[in-house]
């Protein structure tokens, strides 16, 4: 596990290629990553009760939807100027832009986080920082074939995902299905989806087939999700839906780690900080296109139906809408399937490197009293353990 970022530029002492891997302090990296994304689920505050908030303040539910919505657009701009931080100025400061929102993470990432970079370095690739310049990075990346396409479809997958956690209510409530039971099912979604994110996680690690993986999780989750577009309007299927909700997170969440991963072996030398970020903005820019396009070709129905919303205007039709969402995600990954074919460019390096400092720190042979020939290495650092 690595979950340092270098900037260009940043070097580490030579050490020989000895103790490799990753530092003590970055699982404190890590729980303050954790700590900062706890902050996020905050746009999905008003998504499961739509209908209640719409009818308590006398709004539609399109103005509570703006609420979701909002953070996708600020999520643009923000992402854009996180992603320079992260390559600029390294992983310390970038954890600084959650000041507002996470003021006790940011308070933990200045103090306890001394470096940019970490002791000892994750890789050998690590050791000489090879990354490129934020602009310059920018530029490769929109150049590389292999990456736009993993961008485009993986940010469509991430603008599908946050379209579904944020109107899952408003879709199920229409065929009578109690607001305990849709909140039920977005648990589900999420406690599965972390659980297919471990074990793939696991698994890629220890086989790297990041492509492979991507892949067939992309395909599942369309299969899945056409399930849901066709489920999610008959009326008593509660057991149906909750094993699809559970299923669309297994198979969706476990493909998001692995994409972000593969997205930096596929665009390496570029900074792993653009690489991911420039995705995720991608994400939300989708996000906020979906959201608006699945809302607009809803209709009012007329006819008496079992609706549970509370929102006290006539129910919406979301047929139209579901098959558009099946439709987009079968799409890309179809798309990713036919079109996204890379190599491993950061893994190559780094096995190029360690081989290199494994030559360089061959042990070369010394006479000894006795006449026998005894190892001798001429270096000695302090970043090596004896």
């Amino acid at each position: 596990m690595s979950v340092w970022v270098s900037k260009p530029g940043s070097h580490w002492p030579h050490h020989g290629g000895c103790g490799l891997g990753p530092a003590p302090t970055g699982w404190l990296c890590l729980g303050q990553w954790v700590a900062v994304a706890s902050v996020a689920p905050l746009w999905l505050s008003f998504a499961p009760v739509a209908d209640m908030i719409a009818h308590h303040f006398l709004l539609s539910t399109e103005q509570i939807n703006w609420l979701s919505r909002v953070y996708f657009v600020a999520s643009i701009p923000s992402g854009v100027v996180a992603i320079w931080v992260l390559d600029s100025v390294g992983l310390r400061w970038a954890l600084g832009i959650y000041i507002i929102p996470a003021g006790i993470t940011c308070l933990l990432a200045t103090a306890c986080l001394l470096e940019s970079v970490p002791p000892p370095p994750p890789s050998a690739r690590a050791i000489h920082s090879t990354s490129e310049k934020f602009l310059d990075g920018l530029k490769l990346l929109l150049c590389n074939r292999a990456y736009v396409v993993l961008a485009v479809c993986f940010g469509g997958g991430i603008g599908i995902f946050s379209s579904f956690s944020a109107l899952l209510e408003q879709v199920l409530c229409v065929r009578g299905y109690s607001n305990e039971f849709i909140g039920l099912c977005g648990a589900l979604f999420i406690v599965f989806g972390v659980l297919g994110a471990l074990v793939l996680s696991l698994y890629v690690d220890r086989t790297k087939l990041f492509t492979e993986a991507v892949k067939i999780g992309f395909c599942l989750t369309s299969v899945v999700c056409v399930a849901f577009a066709l489920v999610s309007q008959l009326q008593g299927q509660t057991l149906a839906l909750a094993a699809i909700c559970s299923l669309l997170g297994l198979f969706g969440f476990a493909v998001a780690p692995i994409a972000m991963e593969l997205a930096v072996e596929c665009s390496f030398p570029v900074g792993e900080g653009a690489a991911a970020g420039l995705i995720f903005v991608l994400g939300q820019a989708e996000g906020v296109l979906i959201m608006v396009l699945l809302t607009a070709l809803t209709v009012r129905r007329a006819e008496p139906s079992v609706s549970t919303c509370q929102d006290g205007q006539g129910p919406l039709d979301w047929r139209v809408s579901m098959l558009l969402m099946a439709g987009l995600c079968t799409l890309f990954s179809c798309f990713l399937v036919l079109f996204f074919h890379t190599p491993y460019r950061r893994l190559q390096a780094e096995a190029s490197a360690s081989c290199s400092i494994q030559e360089d720190m061959s042990p070369a042979t010394v006479d000894r009293g006795d006449g026998g020939r005894a190892p001798h290495s001429s270096f000695s650092s302090p970043w090596v353990s004896t």
